[in-house]
Order: structure tokens, then C-alpha cells, then sequence
């Protein structure tokens, strides 16, 4: 935090709120952030259940639905999963009757994908539960507290994504 007597332009060291010696992983940002999610993730899995859908399958149809992909690779990479990975959920997905790949004719090595009927429909029912059990978990709240915790979180991740792509850059 930049003290009045700082001059103008002068680094600031950043706050250190993590210690080695004394140090407590339950206390620590990855590990609440890593049970947050852990506990919404089985949340939607047990509610996407009676619909047919794992926690896995439910993330690529509401990015198709939602039109944050259109190919195979894309929807691996926004999905951050690799192209084996993609394969199997797609091939899962497919056999369910959720969607379809089909080539391109312009270029054989792209495959995009399309909802089924069905698959839309699925999707549709998605934003539904994780509006559920995100309001619930936010029980308590007020809307300015939500929005400032929102704004924290993007400023952490914000964070995060400068300093993987600072080791990345390096590393090259």
C-alpha cells in the first residue's frame, strides 16, 4: 500500500500476506479458492444428474451453445482440455445425442461441431443450475459485497494471468 510520504513514481514493495515460517495451507488463496470450487463443481454435477450430464460434459455444450466455439480445437482450448481429452467427451457427447462433428468442406482437417435438438435443449437448462447454486452460495451477500468480491477476484486472477504469462516469456 503506497504511504503518503511515498514519493510520486517510487516502486512499492508488495504486500507479503503469506509467510513460510507459520505457514497454514487451509489459510492459504489456492486452497479456499480450490475448495470453493470443488464444492460448486459437485453441487452441478449432482444437479446436472437427473439431466444425464457429468460435471465434464455440461461445460462444452453451454460453450457451443453459447457460441464460445465452433470447431473441435477451439472448443479444446477454451475448454482447456487436450485433443484426446476432446476426442472422448465429444465421442460421449455424440453417443448421448447432445451433438455431431462434421468436416468442413473448405478445409478436411477442421471439424466443426453443432447441438443437436437435444443438445440445445440440455444447454438451455444449464445457466438455470448454476444461477441456483451460485445465488445460494452467495447467501447472505449484500450486492455490493458481491460486486467488490467480483472485482477482488478479477483482480487476482488479473494477477495471475500476468505473472504465468511473465514465466512463460521467460522460459522461451
Amino acid at each position: 500500500m503506497k504511504s503518503d510520504n511515498t514519493p510520486s513514481g517510487a516502486a512499492v514493495a508488495p504486500e507479503k500476506f503469506y509467510r513460510s515460517q507459520g505457514y497454514l495451507a487451509k489459510e492459504s488463496l489456492g486452497y479456499l479458492m480450490r475448495r470453493i470450487v470443488n464444492h460448486i463443481a459437485h453441487e452441478v454435477e449432482r444437479r446436472m444428474e437427473p439431466n444425464g450430464l457429468t460435471n465434464a460434459q455440461w461445460v462444452p455444450l453451454l460453450k457451443l451453445q453459447l457460441g464460445a466455439a465452433s470447431t473441435v480445437a477451439e472448443l479444446a482450448r477454451t475448454c482447456e482440455l487436450d485433443a484426446g481429452a476432446m476426442t472422448r467427451l465429444l465421442d460421449r457427447l455424440e453417443a448421448k445425442g447432445l451433438c455431431r462433428r462434421v468436416r468442413s468442406c473448405e478445409d478436411r482437417r477442421v471439424v466443426h461441431l453443432e447441438l443437436t435438438e437435444e443438445g440445445c435443449e440440455a444447454a438451455k437448462a444449464i445457466p438455470a443450475v448454476l444461477s441456483s447454486i451460485q445465488n445460494e452460495c452467495l447467501a447472505g451477500f449484500t450486492v455490493e459485497e458481491w460486486q467488490t468480491l467480483k472485482g477482488y477476484l478479477r483482480r487476482i486472477l488479473d494477477t495471475a494471468q500476468t505473472l504465468h504469462a511473465r514465466v512463460e516469456k521467460n522460459e522461451q
